[in-house]
């Protein structure tokens, strides 16, 4: 795929990057053959190989999802400067 200097200066808008008439020019021919690598890539006959998450066959530990307040409200809010029934209180900043 050849990329003309019309999409270099369009993309180059888009990802908001100043360039000049010469980087242009040689964005071009960059772009054109990072793209040209990619068609290659098409060509590579993937039919028979199986989508991947992860290179490693791992499965995740899964733990039971239950609600706690960790038992610590004490420890957590004991430096605080005030609290109220185990809560922080701060300044009020919204009038």
């Amino acid at each position: 795929m050849q990329v003309d200097e019309a999409t270099v200066w369009r993309i180059a808008r888009l990802a908001r990057i100043k360039i000049t008439e010469a980087e242009a020019k040689s964005l071009k021919t960059e772009l054109s053959g990072i793209l040209n690598w990619v068609e290659q890539l098409d060509e590579v006959d993937t039919s028979s190989v199986e989508p991947l998450t992860r290179v490693v066959p791992i499965e995740l530990r899964q733990r039971e999802d239950k609600v706690t307040d960790g038992e610590i409200a004490d420890e957590i809010v004991k430096n605080a400067p005030m609290i109220e029934d185990h809560y922080f209180v701060v300044p009020k900043v919204v009038e």
